[in-house]
């Protein structure tokens, strides 16, 4: 599988309404870290999540954590 573009080093803090997502996996959207369909023709294809209440979340932009949609930290070793 090809290697994620690393969006960003940081996660983006962001307070979400209830309701589905569509997490960017490939990095390379122009709205991250949500997906604006850039994936097509590649090995990636976007992460769906829900949230079942408002909520503040901090979302992976360098596309390593282990926990994906949310940040783990892993941007502080790359």
């Amino acid at each position: 599988m090809s290697k994620p573009v690393i969006a960003d080093k940081k996660p983006a803090v962001l307070e979400l309404e209830a309701g589905t997502y569509y997490y960017c996996t490939c990095g390379q959207s122009s709205n991250q870290p949500f997906c604006d369909g850039k994936h097509q023709g590649t090995d990636f294809t976007p992460m769906q999540f829900k949230l079942d209440e408002k909520k503040k979340v901090a979302l992976c932009q360098c596309k390593h954590t282990n926990n994906a949609p949310f940040c783990d930290g892993a941007h502080l070793g790359l």
